[in-house]
């Protein structure tokens, strides 16, 4: 069994790694406002969480703590950023001042090119 219990410990340490990483993912979601890939993420983390459980049966809990405690952290700091980032979506945008001098009212309007579109074009 002691020959297993180092494998167990790479193991865990591998999982806390998915399971931070899984963690980083969601905290940028929910910064973002993306719900479903932050719930997508959330749940990989579970894997990963799973994963680092492994390292106990060598007497290392580090992982498994290290794992839990990424998830709350990013859960908590993601619900922080999401208000900063709303704060800052719902503050008034300054509009662009024209000013007499630099467009005479004379000068004709510019003429701007039709957008191309682009893709696969199939004959019906």
């Amino acid at each position: 069994m002691r020959d297993l219990s180092e494998l167990f410990l790479w193991v865990g340490i591998a999982g806390a790694g998915i399971a931070l990483i899984c963690a980083i993912v969601a905290l940028i979601a929910l910064a973002m406002g993306a719900a479903g890939v932050a719930g997508g993420a959330s749940a990989a983390w579970i894997g990963g969480a799973l994963l680092s459980l492994a390292s106990g049966f060598s007497g290392q809990w580090v992982p498994a703590i290290v794992a839990a405690g990424g998830l709350v952290v990013a859960l908590v700091l993601g619900a922080v950023a999401r208000s900063i980032v709303q704060a800052f979506e719902r503050r008034p945008k300054s509009e662009p001042v024209v000013s007499s001098a630099a467009a005479p009212a004379s000068a004709p309007a510019p003429v701007l090119a039709a957008p191309r579109i682009v893709g696969v074009h199939r004959d019906l």
